[in-house]
């Protein structure tokens, strides 16, 4: 097995370097064509490898997208950990990052909170999340284009864990227009009936959403509602970490109509006054 997986590496190695035949396929994996090409297949799917029009084989986009994320994850967790210590400090409760990472979200990191609930809380860095049944899931899932958002939840089978759990595609979209309307996310107990949670979306320099940070507590520490009243702090921590991804919020209706008021006000007080004197 582990000298099939190496001549798989080397297949798309070598895919890298310049378009492969079935039969350099075949002589690289030191098997038969016609299992050559169910294993290129395979890699195909996965996206490791593409198929030409030629027929041939070279290296997929796949691989490059995980390289992004993993660099991406790497940049993110560096450039959130000093706000996400903060807003721990600030709200005394347990604050996570996560990450859409391939077709799963997951944690890339998490403060525990020095209080009870810290042990009690089944999450950990490195562990996926339900995409349907968690706040930052949601968070993410609202604000990913639509293709994207069909893509990954096609592959879902959903679960009634709880019984606040939204375990059809029908309710789950109906709350993720609630989502992207009010500009957060709530968990009320729906993969862990006991866990309260609410999350905020984290966006890269081209405005996309690709991360979420999150404030949870077990209920018996904190209701919905007194996690809620942190929205506040973790809204300015979201933003905070976007802008040190490079992303520029658009100014807002009322920013705009300020901006117009004081060139307006600045044009008044260049123009010659004399100019709105009618004719003698």
């Amino acid at each position: 097995m582990s000298q099939s997986i190496r001549r798989a590496i080397d297949l798309i190695r070598r895919s890298a370097e310049h378009p492969l035949s079935l039969t350099e396929a075949a002589d690289v994996l030191g098997v038969h064509k016609s299992t050559a090409l169910r294993i290129l297949q395979t890699l195909e799917s996965a996206r490791f490898v593409r198929r030409t029009g030629a027929g041939t084989y070279v290296l997929g986009s796949g691989l490059i997208e995980l390289s992004e994320l993993a660099l991406g994850s790497m940049d993110l967790r560096q450039f959130a950990a000093a706000h996400l210590r903060a807003l721990q400090r600030e709200t005394g409760h347990t604050v996570h990052l996560a990450q859409l990472t391939g077709d799963e979200i997951v944690y890339i990191d998490k403060v525990d909170s020095p209080a009870f609930d810290a042990v009690k809380l089944p999450s950990r860095v490195g562990r996926a999340v339900s995409i349907y049944a968690s706040a930052v899931g949601k968070i993410i899932l609202a604000y990913l284009p639509p293709e994207e958002r069909d893509r990954l939840l096609s592959h879902v089978v959903f679960e009634r864990f709880t019984d606040t759990t939204f375990a059809n595609r029908e309710s789950l979209e109906a709350e993720l227009v609630h989502i992207r309307e009010q500009g957060w996310a709530t968990d009320n107990g729906e993969h862990d009936a006991y866990v309260m949670c609410v999350a905020a979306p984290i966006r890269d320099s081209r405005g996309r959403v690709i991360a979420a940070a999150s404030i949870t507590a077990i209920e018996v520490i904190a209701s919905l509602d007194q996690l809620k009243s942190n929205l506040p702090l973790l809204m300015e921590t979201a933003n905070e970490i976007s802008y040190e991804l490079g992303y520029t919020p658009p100014p807002t209706d009322h920013e705009d109509k300020a901006a117009d008021a004081r060139s307006s006000e600045q044009g008044g007080r260049d123009r010659d006054p004399s100019a709105d004197r009618s004719p003698a």
